[in-house]
């Protein structure tokens, strides 16, 4: 079974998710997950979160002690008298999580959630007969937008959607109400934008900080999302995001013109720079420059000794030549350079829609963190699965400048902050 549910703010998809969950556990004995996007939310959003019309737990609700035989406080795990399993884990380490593989999972707010968590543990489900649950309030063009239209029409696959305007949850007045107040709050664009995302599920409401929404929408409007073949003739350049237990992303790039065609993607998570030069020789491109961030420079301790680079070990895997772009030390820099700096590059660039579906969302999703407290947008951009995309071509922005070019985005970043805030390894 797989299953795609889209619905308003507070209709309750973790309930649905927690209560489904309950009786297939007792349906079929195993283990079952209910994923969050992040493992730090888990505690707070699901397993201490209490019900406001009840004042229960939400978990004792789906879950009552009657039916359990151990509860681990610190591993959020209930095991139930029949023998299966109950627990919280996030998309940010899915691949880490130890223990007998699931048959069931959960997966809440899946709009904000790593779609790679699924690209992962899908072959599992798949060979265990295992099922899936994909809950979430709509959150622009991306994922799970992607994933409600396929099921939608997929066989084996169940969608459906729920606006708040559709369900008792809310009266029409108190709709109104938040509206305005989404507004008041927001102005009228954004206000309204946020008000049909969060409660009429719209896929084209804004993100709240969104970077480069705008120029992906432009690029999409002008034609610039579609078909993009690769030119033999001319040489591909990448363009990196470099993580260790994190995301690694490559972006490439063929300059044509005064276009930059951006033709291929590659993003893995917990994969070694071998997997990486593999894929790049199972590539048929004319490779030109590798342009890898400050980090591929760092070097690890080992039995006492410090190992190599990772641009020493890619270029042992023949990927070369590397140049190591300039590290901003100060979050100014990148709010005041650096993203303005992609800004500028995007309305030359061409996507294949395809082949850099991941890399087109990430860029229209990425976003400045929100403090909740202070309702207001920080300067720092969020940390999620958007910005390892969004990191890469930030990579492109910050160090590629053609040979005509006398101006670099490298003088600017000097010029406003001072050599001392660079690194060049």
């Amino acid at each position: 079974m797989r299953a795609v549910e889209v619905a308003h703010r507070r209709w309750g998809k973790d309930d649905v998710g927690l209560h489904f969950t309950a009786c297939a556990a007792h349906v079929r004995v195993g283990n079952y997950w209910h994923m969050l996007p992040l493992y730090e939310q888990a505690r707070k959003a699901v397993w201490d979160a209490i019900n406001p019309h009840t004042g229960k737990r939400r978990i004792d609700e789906a879950f009552p002690h009657e039916i359990r035989k151990a509860t681990n406080q610190q591993a959020m795990k209930i095991e139930f008298s029949n023998g299966s399993s109950w627990q919280l884990v996030g998309s940010d380490n899915y691949n880490t999580i130890l223990g007998a593989p699931p048959i069931g999972i959960a997966f809440s707010e899946w709009a904000l959630a790593n779609p790679l968590a699924w690209a992962y543990l899908s072959p599992i489900l798949e060979e265990n007969g295992g099922w899936a649950l994909f809950i979430s309030t709509s959150r622009g063009r991306n994922h799970l937008q992607t994933l409600y239209e396929f099921a939608k029409t997929e066989p084996g696959w169940f969608a459906d959607m729920k606006k708040a305007s559709e369900t008792p949850v809310f009266s029409k007045e108190q709709l109104v109400r938040i509206e305005r107040e989404y507004i008041a709050q927001f102005g009228p664009e954004m206000g309204k934008a946020l008000f049909l995302q969060e409660y009429e599920c719209s896929f084209e409401g804004a993100v709240l900080g969104a970077y480069y929404s705008a120029q992906i929408t432009d690029a999409r409007q002008a034609g610039r999302i579609t078909k993009v073949p690769w030119q033999p003739a001319a040489a591909v350049d990448t363009f990196w995001d470099l993580g260790l237990d994190d995301s690694m992303s490559i972006v490439f790039v063929q300059h044509i013109g005064k276009a930059h065609h951006v033709i291929d993607y590659e993003e893995g998570i917990g994969m070694g720079l071998e997997w990486y030069a593999k894929k790049l020789q199972e590539k048929p491109y004319k490779y030109g420059n590798h342009y890898m961030p400050h980090d591929a420079e760092t070097r690890e301790m080992t039995n006492g000794e410090f190992a190599k680079s990772r641009r020493e070990v890619a270029e042992n895997l023949g990927i070369r030549p590397i140049i190591v772009v300039p590290r901003a030390q100060n979050m100014d820099l990148i709010f005041n350079v650096h993203i303005p700096a992609v800004r500028n590059l995007l309305p030359s660039c061409w996507f294949d829609e395809k082949k850099c579906g991941h890399l087109i969302s990430a860029l229209e999703n990425y976003h400045a963190k929100y403090d909740e407290t202070k309702k207001v947008l920080l300067k720092h951009p969020e940390h999620d699965h958007n910005s390892h995309g969004a990191d890469a071509l930030r990579t492109f922005a910050v160090g590629y400048a053609p040979k005509s070019d006398v101006r670099t985005v490298g003088q600017d970043m000097a010029r406003y902050a001072g050599r001392s805030h660079f690194n060049n390894g």
